[in-house]
């Protein structure tokens, strides 16, 4: 059985796993950044869990601006009670566990918590592979992105939440 819930301090080191599984060396977060993403902003950070193993996860600020930029992935702020637009700057499955609905899972998770608080939107950056995946989640593809993260090419995509 699939279960979402909060981050916890104690996740570190198996997020950090599944997140070099995922990810390139490049784009993957390091172990400081989400030791700082747990401390300051657990309550937009989301874990998959299957018979006790992190095998998903999903993390980011609320930000002021609807797109985000390249600073926001070292440099993050305690989240706003309400308002604002909900990032994400990671959304991971491990490999074993892809096309078993987890990914949307983790995103319908933030999309509620964000909802509760007024967020305005959710915003994120894709590979162009993953454009159709967010689609079929209601985000729209608002073009290339002015994010140079990892060296890889960036689109922008939002889901409007009012």
């Amino acid at each position: 059985m699939i279960q979402i819930r909060m981050v916890k301090k104690e996740d570190l080191r198996a997020l950090v796993d599944l997140e070099n599984r995922c990810f390139s060396k490049e784009e993957a977060a390091t172990a400081d950044a989400f030791e700082k993403r747990i401390e300051t902003i657990p309550d937009s950070f989301f874990i998959a869990e299957v018979d006790g193993v992190i095998v998903g996860l999903i993390n980011g600020p609320v930000i002021e601006n609807v797109y985000i930029t390249d600073d926001l992935f070292t440099d993050i702020k305690v989240n706003p009670t309400s308002g604002g637009h909900q990032s994400v700057l990671g959304l991971a499955v491990l490999p074993d566990y892809q096309n078993r609905g987890i990914a949307g899972m983790l995103l319908k998770r933030l999309e509620k918590e964000a909802r509760g608080k007024h967020r305005e939107t959710i915003t994120l950056t894709c590979k162009q592979n993953y454009i159709e995946f967010y689609e079929r989640h209601g985000f729209s593809n608002q073009g290339v992105s002015g994010s140079e993260h990892g060296g890889a090419i960036w689109f922008n995509m939002i889901k409007d939440l009012s």
